[in-house]
């Protein structure tokens, strides 16, 4: 197996589990509310709301590390490919 064709399973993979985060993160957006007028009985909704909140920024640095990580390794991926195909044609 060539390193082209191993750093493209490695970015097919990260960037699966990337797009999996962003529509999980998405569901969860949709039941998010921006405003809540709550009396004492409707309490349990703010504590849904608080908990939606917790997990939409748990999630948030693992989709920036793996935004950022995917970008990169289809870089490196690009110049990889870019500098194989400059050696074989100097060949």
């Amino acid at each position: 197996m060539s390193l082209l064709t191993v750093l493209l399973s490695i970015w097919g993979v990260l960037t699966g589990v990337l797009v999996l985060l962003l529509i999980y993160r998405s569901t969860l957006a949709m039941h998010e509310d921006d405003q809540l007028f709550l009396n004492d009985a409707e309490s349990h909704l703010q504590i849904e709301q608080n908990e939606l909140q917790r997990r939409m920024s748990r999630i948030q640095p693992i989709l920036r590390v793996l935004g950022a990580g995917s970008g990169l390794l289809i870089l490196v991926i690009g110049g990889l490919w870019l500098w194989q195909g400059i050696a074989q044609s100097h060949l």
